[in-house]
């Protein structure tokens, strides 16, 4: 690595890295940023099943901090890609598929946060930090976080 400095600024540690490797990491981020979305909501959905009996889609607006016709559109997208199922005026369910990607996205979200806290990061910041993280935190970087979890 190279610390180079330019205009007065903190130095730029350059990191030698092939076109491909950095152009697969770039990629990797695009994609995670594309599934967020449905992450977010299967994920809320699956909570709000569980703790209410039902998901309804002013629910999901208020929770998400969106307006419901942003609702109406995304589970329509979900819907088309087998997330989600629902029947006019009645509750959003998950299909099988949504569900397993709920539980995926619950306990990718729980690791994090208990990695988190075990920095001690205070649980509000460690919940609102997880929501990003979790989206973008590899496989092999997420069992990382649970052997040193588990190692406590």
């Amino acid at each position: 690595m190279t610390k180079l400095q330019s205009h007065g600024r903190e130095p730029f540690e350059a990191v030698d890295r092939a076109p491909e490797a950095q152009a697969e990491g770039f990629a990797t981020v695009r994609q995670a940023h594309e599934s967020e979305m449905a992450e977010d909501y299967v994920e809320l959905i699956a909570e709000l099943i569980e703790t209410r009996g039902e998901a309804r889609p002013v629910e999901i607006a208020e929770r998400l901090g969106v307006k419901p016709p942003t609702v109406t559109k995304n589970i329509s997208r979900l819907k088309a890609a087998g997330l989600v199922r629902r029947e006019p005026y009645r509750a959003i369910f998950l299909t099988d598929a949504g569900q397993k990607l709920a539980e995926t996205c619950s306990r990718r979200h729980r690791i994090v946060v208990a990695f988190l806290l075990s920095l001690g990061i205070d649980e509000e910041t460690a919940e609102r930090d997880a929501e990003g993280i979790e989206h973008h935190v590899s496989g092999t970087t997420l069992e990382a976080f649970e052997r040193r979890l588990n190692q406590k």
